[in-house]
């Protein structure tokens, strides 16, 4: 018995949060019942990004490859592909940069939604289309791009708090942080959103974040408060043999 594509909720990640990150293959249950493929696609996608978000490498690589076994079975390169991107999003969203290396190969074979959202996650905003993106990362671009060139990326305006979705600002805070247009106020709104959903992998990426700026500033006070908090974060993961990075 499969389970229904607009029932799966997993720890921290629902169904609204994969939408945010091209996750959805599927649309909402409706008669005739949808394939096996997609339900069992959909449900082992949501089960990799609760487990990568939470620093379980090996749980997340085994739902992962279990996505793709899915969707292969239909040989549509463009579902890999959306899969894929994915993949590359939950990894910005953890502040891990890689130009969505294994969504690359797929690229042509993407829809241009999809390619607009690679476009977006790789920092590569000339001439981006914002309506083709979600709409959570709508007002990112359209901020960005309605500023005056002054030779150097400038902050966006604080547009990142306005986003509902904790997975989706996540996505949104890690594309700031590589175009250099992260603020301050809106690394703490990154730092406590990954906090508060217990996502143990991009809190202690971003927490690595606000250490190197606090040592930077000279902030003794601060470095040693967030160091405290990093600190908590491994030492609680060492004691569950489960999780890995």
């Amino acid at each position: 018995m499969t389970t229904r594509p607009n029932r799966v909720k997993r720890r921290g990640v629902t169904a609204s949060g994969l939408a945010s990150t091209a996750l959805l293959l599927v649309a909402c249950a409706s008669s005739p019942p949808a394939p096996d493929w997609q339900a069992n696609a959909y449900a082992a996608l949501n089960s990799f990004s609760s487990a990568y978000l939470n620093g379980n490498t090996r749980l997340a690589d085994f739902e992962f490859a279990r996505a793709r076994s899915e969707i292969s079975s239909t040989g549509r390169v463009d579902l890999m592909a959306r899969a894929e991107l994915a993949r590359c999003a939950v990894r910005v969203a953890s502040l891990e940069f890689d130009n969505c290396a294994t969504y690359q190969a797929l690229a042509p074979d993407a829809h241009v939604r999809e390619q607009a959202y690679a476009a977006y996650l790789t920092g590569q905003w000339q001439g981006l289309d914002p309506a083709l993106l979600p709409a959570q990362h709508r007002a990112i671009v359209t901020h960005a791009q309605a500023q005056k060139p002054t030779g150097a990326s400038a902050p966006t305006p604080q547009v990142l708090s306005t986003i509902e979705d904790p997975l989706a600002r996540l996505v949104a805070a890690g594309v700031l942080l590589q175009s250099k247009r992260l603020t301050p106020p809106d690394m703490a709104t990154a730092t406590e959103t990954a906090s508060s959903q217990g996502w143990r992998r991009p809190l202690l990426a971003w927490l690595g974040v606000q250490l190197q700026r606090a040592n930077d500033a000279a902030d003794r006070d601060a470095a040693m408060r967030i160091q405290r908090r990093i600190d908590l974060v491994l030492q609680e993961k060492s004691k569950n043999p489960s999780t890995n990075q």
